[in-house]
């Protein structure tokens, strides 16, 4: 066996046992580290780092826990030569982290011969390894090979540590027979709270699995979930096209409408449901599965219903808005169970607000409610001789929930009175700071509004998805179709899904008259691009477009045509307006001359844009 100096120096180094152990292929050297009583972390590195590694290298790391502990990998560089793209040739590290104890080698020492399965391998740069590995059970093998071609490649460094596995264990009550199914009820003598995690977690979930948690609160509760962290299936894609996906249920059964639909990474995600009931469904098919998901839950008192019950107890009495504890008159909370829509004002408006005026007001929804906010007048002080800074004058701040943090969305100042906005979620806070005033400031005026549609007006709402909208021909002939929240800003960590439905000769022709979609081509998560994606098939990636586009036309290729809109938790931008008709190929064919050249391709664009022009006229005229 050949061990380098760096290799030694490693053995020397390391916090935990590190012995030589037992080779399954001859021409590969291994080093085991093991976690005896009080040491349960330390450093493992490839040889000779941070110098390029040897050539010719075949080392197995082999890192053994206790029964009740499991293994956690990070590296804090990485670096190895990527001379294929699937890294299983040339230099490559390779992840065994589903490994036997009683495995091929001596008794009591895990182990991987040619025929074992790796999870994962990795190659290329530090971009290109996870933040984290796990082993499924107490043992964890690496294999890092190298193969002849030389290069300037340095390997790798990190840190390992032994954890223990009772702490990812579900509070609920496993169903009998299940695997990963689980029932949390609500009791009066038990904690309103806990946590619950994707099978196997932190460590890759399987291939095929399916688990259902039930949350049952009492009458007078709702279920709050928040999602930690959740790590699925990797890819750039509508949540539509993925094979591992996690759905929130606002209600005991799949038949309930959807609240949420999680598919990528997600962190610090808040779901709140209208009732007591709530069903979370994580369903996984992918042949690369992900780290999966931890989150935490509570039942929360529904307040709206207990004041409910108070008023049916002393009827006559009357009950004011919810306001929240005060620190001046303008702090408020508004709900969407005590009213779906409202008006909020600054103080005194239509007069001057006063000097020295700082307002709060949360709004609060529920279920598959987003907030909406409409701004119908808007004048604030603004200060003379200054370059434009909202900071340095009267404004107003708005606030989203972005991986879990409450963060600046936009702030707003002067007169020019702010575009509409819808929140991401269920929570979105406003911030007034009124520091100057005058006799010719009269503040604000907002309408906010609790809605579930998104502010999409036309097709039906699907209730099977959290934002999705079904254009038959039969119901809409034609018609227009818009971006959530249009003509405002629309809302970010949102995706969006328009169905058209033709008859079997039928295909369906769009023109957007507007299109402001943040991002630049080809459209990509890289890029942190929001887009707008066309299909001709339910599941399948079509053609994506972002940006800003003028006299945009799009023709199905067939009777069916899906829309799918996807924004990211940056930036914002107006969206897009189109207008929709459905046409009989019969009734192109009807004004087609005979083919001379490219003449009938003219002829068929002439008639859609005609009758897209006469739709447009319909809609102004309404």
């Amino acid at each position: 066996m050949k061990t380098s100096t760096a290799l030694i120096l490693l053995l020397h180094l390391s916090l935990n046992t590190v012995d030589e152990g037992f080779a399954i292929n001859p021409s590969c050297s291994c080093i085991r580290f093991t976690s005896p009583q009080g040491k349960e972390r330390g450093t493992f590195s490839s040889p000779d780092y941070p110098r390029p590694y040897p050539r010719a290298l075949c080392l197995l790391y082999t890192f053994i826990a206790q029964p009740h502990q499991i293994v956690e990998l990070v590296f804090t560089d990485f670096d190895v030569f990527k001379e294929h793209l699937d890294c299983t040739h040339g230099d490559y590290l390779k992840v065994y982290s589903e490994v036997d104890i009683h495995g091929p080698g001596p008794p009591g020492i895990p182990g991987v011969n040619e025929y074992s399965k790796w999870s994962r391998v990795l190659c290329g740069n530090r971009n290109d390894a996870p933040p984290a590995l796990y082993s499924h059970g107490s043992a964890l093998v690496l294999e890092l090979n190298s193969g002849e071609k030389e290069t300037n490649a340095t390997g790798f460094i990190g840190t390992y540590k032994f954890i223990d596995r009772r702490n990812f264990e579900t509070n609920g009550v496993l169903v009998a027979d299940s695997e990963c199914d689980y029932v949390f009820n609500s009791h009066l003598n038990k904690p309103s709270q806990g946590k619950f995690y994707s099978p196997r977690y932190p460590s890759s979930y399987h291939r095929n699995a399916q688990c259902y948690y039930h949350f049952n609160a009492r009458k007078h509760e709702r279920v709050k979930l928040v999602f930690e962290e959740s790590f699925l299936q990797k890819g750039d894609e509508s949540c539509l096209n993925r094979a591992d996906t996690i759905k929130v249920f606002d209600g005991k059964v799949s038949s309930a409408p959807v609240i949420a639909m999680l598919c990528n990474e997600i962190v610090g995600y808040e779901i709140l449901s209208t009732g007591p009931d709530l069903l979370v469904e994580f369903i996984a098919k992918s042949k690369t599965p992900g780290q999966g998901f931890k989150a935490r839950y509570q039942f929360q008192p529904n307040e709206n219903a207990i004041e409910d019950a108070d008023k049916k107890v002393n009827q006559g009495t009357s009950v004011g808005p919810a306001v929240s504890a005060t620190t001046s008159s303008c702090d408020q909370e508004f709900r969407s169970d005590k009213s779906t829509s409202g008006k909020l004002t600054s103080p005194l408006h239509p007069a001057p607000y006063p000097p020295k005026t700082h307002c709060h007001y949360d709004f609060l929804a529920r279920g598959r409610q987003r907030v909406r906010l409409v701004f119908e007048d808007f004048s604030l002080q603004r200060v003379t001789g200054t370059i434009i800074d909202c900071e340095s004058m009267d404004s107003l701040d708005v606030f989203l929930y972005v991986d879990g943090r409450l963060e600046k969305m936009a702030s707003f100042c002067g007169s020019d009175v702010p575009k509409a906005i819808m929140s991401n979620g269920p929570k979105l806070a406003i911030e007034f700071r009124g520091v100057y005033s005058s006799r010719y400031s009269r503040g604000f005026k907002i309408s906010y509004y609790f809605v579930e549609d998104y502010g999409i007006t036309a097709g039906k709402q699907l209730l099977e998805y959290p934002c999705a909208f079904v254009y038959n021909s039969s119901a809409w002939g034609r018609g227009v179709v818009t971006s959530p929240n249009h003509p405002g800003l629309y809302p970010r960590d949102t995706e969006c899904n328009y169905f058209f439905y033709g008859t079997n000769d039928q295909k369906v022709h769009l023109h957007f008259t507007h299109f402001d979609v943040e991002g630049v081509h080809p459209c990509e998560v890289v890029s942190a691009s929001d887009y707008v994606q066309f299909s001709n098939e339910v599941n399948s990636r079509g053609t994506r477009h972002c940006g800003q586009l003028k006299d945009l036309k799009v023709t199905s290729k067939r009777n069916f045509f899906r829309i799918t809109f996807r924004s990211n938790d940056r930036l914002d931008g107006t969206g897009f307006k189109a207008n929709y008709i459905f046409l009989k190929d019969t009734e192109l064919n009807t004004v087609n001359m005979p083919s001379i050249g490219g003449c009938d391709a003219v002829l068929h664009t002439t008639m859609i844009t005609v009758l897209l022009m006469i739709i447009e006229l319909m809609m102004a005229l309404r």
